[in-house]
């Protein structure tokens, strides 16, 4: 068996590309030491080494644009390679925040109200008075994140109108729409889904406590900067819930093998979507892995049974 993991690429995330490409294909090796697996970048030479090493199977582990807005799987579906993740249509679905808050909320999941904002709406319809409707119709405080994109970068949380612009440039600064959507206080938890024997299984909940008021991306990427619960502290009935909203985005969105849905219970026990990865962190410190092994289950053996099927 020939496998390609591809990692890296040109997003902001490449770092963490990387470092999920790295451990993946150490995990596989150790799994599968009868298995070549080799690694390689998404760049110009990608058609180049596609063809020259002529995998069996492709192990994406891109993030950002380049490996979720689901062109990369498109093109591996045109070239007949299999891959481990969802397909194209199901990456789009998940990579747009907007797109995929609005068919989860369809279908009776709780969803924090928010609104969509185009940077060329902000420039055109005066940014005063912009904002000043946005804080009248979300309240304060509120969340401002690019629609698309991962690891936190651009995110934002806003407490009064005078924090707002610097917020919105920096969410633009990443996409060319922002989200605001209303705060919710509450325990952030991540539910990974992954398949096993081919079915769709949700896997302990990883309850995050960061240093700061967000889970950005130094607390999410710096060892020690936040605290990880797996299971995560939040009765049966909780968590039954959680893994029951993960299962049905998953299935809502159209994912396959693996993905991770993220959600805050607030002091009700209400569980509130805030978006689905169909390409979830596999470093050192991301919230996956840690939930395959409370699991008890080894990373690069369950990646490996996915590529066998």
């Amino acid at each position: 068996m020939r496998v390609l993991v591809l990692a890296g690429g040109l997003s902001p995330e490449r770092d963490v590309s990387l470092r999920s490409g790295r451990r993946v294909a150490e995990a596989l090796r150790l799994a599968r030491p009868d298995w070549e697996v080799a690694e390689a970048d998404v760049d110009a030479q990608l058609l180049d080494t596609l063809t020259r090493r002529a995998p069996d199977a492709v192990v994406p582990l891109l993030h950002g644009a380049a490996g979720e807005d689901g062109s990369l799987r498109d093109l591996l579906d045109a070239l007949g390679i299999a891959y481990v993740g969802t397909d194209g249509a199901g990456g789009r679905l998940a990579f747009d925040k907007p797109v995929a808050s609005t068919l989860v909320r369809g279908a009776g999941i709780a969803v924090p109200d928010f609104l969509v904002l185009p940077q060329a709406t902000f420039r055109e319809l005066g940014a005063a008075r912009v904002m000043s409707a946005i804080g009248a119709h979300i309240g304060f405080p509120l969340v401002v994140k690019p629609t698309r994109g991962g690891s936190a970068l651009g995110v934002a949380i806003v407490h009064s109108e005078a924090e707002l612009p610097a917020a919105l440039v920096g969410a633009f600064s990443y996409a060319d729409t922002a989200m605001i959507q209303a705060f919710v206080d509450g325990t952030e938890i991540a539910a990974g889904v992954i398949e096993i024997d081919g079915l769709p299984t949700a896997l302990p909940l990883v309850e995050i406590v960061p240093d700061g008021a967000l889970y950005d991306y130094n607390a999410r990427y710096t060892a020690g900067t936040t605290e990880f619960f797996c299971p995560a502290r939040v009765d049966d009935t909780v968590a039954a819930r959680v893994q029951e909203v993960a299962l049905r985005a998953h299935a809502l969105l159209g994912l396959r093998h693996l993905s991770r849905t993220d959600v805050i219970v607030d002091a009700a026990g209400t569980v509130s979507f805030l978006e689905t990865n169909a390409a979830p962190g596999m470093t050192e410190t991301s919230l996956l892995p840690q939930a395959l092994a409370a699991a008890e289950l080894d990373a690069g053996e369950t990646i490996a049974q996915i590529i066998a099927r």
